[in-house]
């Protein structure tokens, strides 16, 4: 005969162990604006570097996830809004499994390979058209050679008739070529930028990244994705503030100076530079 408690009888005390350990871990939402506020970013600066709307930031602070239009959609945007506010993203996707039914399905392989087969196939050439589109081309250049023709004939015969005083040929006046497309700031026109402004060159060296840049009076000068390779400068008599989605891809020029600073590849960076020397906000 044994005395004491039996392991079923202590499953009641560990649930409600666990019941009490859920209860002290706060939720998805309330994780990311801690998170969020910790890095001091605004719901507007985590939306404008995660591309993901204002009102869907709000509502997955407040553990709504109905505006994000289904479960994996959900997941992707938690994800997403993990990494911008320096957050583990696997612990919160686990949370969001536990209450939303475990994670989802693997697709299954048939309907990728019936989409691959459905997909529409490189057509060769259409040499029916291309012939019909060359004898018609052969056609209308005969007609237009018979027609200028019969207006040379009549020319030289009205020439012949009335002979007109050889004279200096008037020169043909020559068209003004199109203006050439305003080209890129180079280094070289930042190192001469005036020093009663602050000038900031911003260039996607090692990818892109989504930028977003204001002056002094909080105007907003760009917000868009700036691809790799691709650069914007901006300038102002007082400040130039930027939010860097990824900063880690992003090299800085500002007032003629290369920023030495090594940002890390994902990071979100608020910055202000003023006249003078360059100096982070």
């Amino acid at each position: 005969m044994s005395i004491g408690n039996s392991p079923q009888d202590e499953r009641p005390f560990e649930e409600d162990r666990d019941d009490r350990e859920e209860a002290a871990r706060p939720s998805i939402g309330r994780a990311l604006q801690q998170a969020r506020i910790a890095a001091g970013l605004t719901v507007d600066d985590v939306s404008s570097a995660t591309r993901v709307r204002i009102a869907i930031v709000h509502a997955i602070e407040q553990d709504d996830f109905a505006p994000c239009g289904g479960d994996v959609y959900a997941r992707g945007h938690i994800r997403t809004l993990a990494r911008a506010v320096h957050l583990d993203p696997e612990p919160l996707l686990a949370q969001f499994a536990d209450a939303h039914g475990g994670r989802p399905a693997p697709t299954p392989a048939a309907p990728l390979f019936e989409a691959e087969r459905i997909r529409p196939e490189r057509r060769g050439p259409n040499w029916t058209a291309a012939m019909v589109a060359a004898i018609v081309a052969v056609i209308g250049f005969a007609g237009f050679t018979l027609v200028k023709g019969d207006d040379g004939d009549a020319n030289a015969r009205a020439q012949v008739a009335s002979p007109t005083p050889s004279g200096p040929a008037s020169p043909t006046p020559k068209k003004d070529k199109p203006a050439d497309p305003k080209p890129e700031p180079s280094d070289s026109a930042i190192a001469a930028a005036p020093r009663d402004k602050v000038t900031v060159q911003v260039s996607a060296a090692d990818g892109r990244s989504w930028i977003s840049a204001k002056d002094h009076n909080g105007r907003l000068l760009f917000d868009g994705l700036l691809k790799q390779g691709q650069s914007q400068t901006f300038q102002d008599n007082e400040e130039i503030n930027l939010v860097l989605g990824d900063a880690g891809a992003i090299q800085l020029y500002v007032n003629g100076k290369k920023i030495e600073d090594e940002f890390k590849p994902g990071a979100v960076e608020r910055l202000t530079y003023t006249k003078g020397d360059p100096e982070v906000g």
